[in-house]
């Protein structure tokens, strides 16, 4: 059966497409997904894609329910392109993620009309939605740091929209160390959760789901789902700590990626055999040592959220 999608607001976002990882060497990340994460690549098997007005090398890469679209800059990097620009601030990062819109063209105008910036394909700003467009850029300053490609189209040959979708999700489960059950959600920091939550709700149609502080990370947050996905909004109470140095450092932007997994101490006892340093940060979760991830913080966890609309 085909991954069943859930959606949120009046113009029917959808989908989680894919969460960008932005790096210099897709198919070397593509391999570290591939040996650590028992990541299926399903675009750019053979080489990395290539978008000329993007000016970038990318491949797409599932694991488990969230698809990782790996990314490079041409080289020479051309800072001026959208790509090259964030490759020369931030480097191997956690760039964006994606939604698959019913109404895109609704969609941009609503966020026109609030005041969004709405950055076109290959950059520049677009003042009214062109029937022809077919996917586009809120201005991450008006996101609160969360860039977000919102696309009228599918991705090409995603597994979750054939038939055995539900056979695949049982093998990253069942069938690898990890346990990965599901993408638990996506974690924003910002400076100023009450504010960023009001924007997702009121600007985007975001749909409240639960919300807390959580000690070990010395962060209050707020879960929203956004599309078929659920998005921690965390804002630091304290600046030493991973989250608060982040956030100091970068800003508002997106930080890191939890998965809920079935067997904690396996998946633990995995990535350690693959060179991947880890940290208890309380009983029920894992974090992976960015350093080791090609600059991205992972989490894994056993915990259940409250009000999850994916829990049966």
């Amino acid at each position: 059966m085909r991954k069943q999608v859930q959606k949120t607001g009046d113009f029917g976002i959808g989908l989680m497409i894919h969460s960008v990882h932005m790096t210099d060497d897709v198919p070397a990340l593509n391999k570290f997904y591939e040996e650590v994460f028992g990541g299926l690549v399903f675009m750019g098997v053979d080489e990395p894609n290539w978008l000329e007005v993007e000016d970038r090398w990318a491949g797409l890469i599932m694991i488990s329910d969230l698809c990782i679209e790996t990314m490079a800059p041409n080289v020479p990097v051309d800072p001026a392109k959208p790509v090259g620009k964030f490759y020369t601030k931030y480097g191997k990062h956690l760039h964006s993620v994606g939604y698959k819109v019913d109404d895109l063209v609704g969609l941009g105008n609503r966020l026109i009309e609030q005041g969004v910036y709405i950055g076109a394909p290959g950059g520049g700003k677009i003042q009214e939605m062109d029937p022809s467009t077919v996917y586009f850029y809120p201005s991450p300053r008006d996101m609160f740091g969360l860039m977000a490609e919102l696309c009228a189209i599918d991705m090409p040959d995603d597994p979750r929209d054939l038939a055995t979708w539900s056979s695949q999700m049982k093998m990253w489960e069942h069938g690898h160390p990890l346990t990965i059950k599901r993408l638990a959600y996506i974690t924003l920091g910002v400076k100023d959760l009450d504010a960023a939550v009001d924007t997702y709700v009121n600007k985007i149609q975001a749909v409240p789901v639960s919300k807390g502080v959580d000690d070990e990370a010395r962060a209050r947050y707020e879960i929203v789902q956004l599309g078929d996905c659920l998005l921690q909004i965390a804002q630091p109470l304290e600046a030493d700590g991973d989250l608060g140095r982040h956030v100091a450092r970068w800003g508002n932007m997106i930080y890191g990626i939890t998965f809920k997994v079935a067997d904690l101490d396996s998946a633990e006892s995995w990535l350690a055999r693959k060179g991947v340093r880890t940290t208890r940060v309380r009983p029920t979760m894992l974090a992976a040592d960015p350093e080791d991830c090609f600059g991205a913080p992972y989490f894994f966890t056993t915990e259940s959220i409250d009000n999850d609309p994916y829990e049966s």
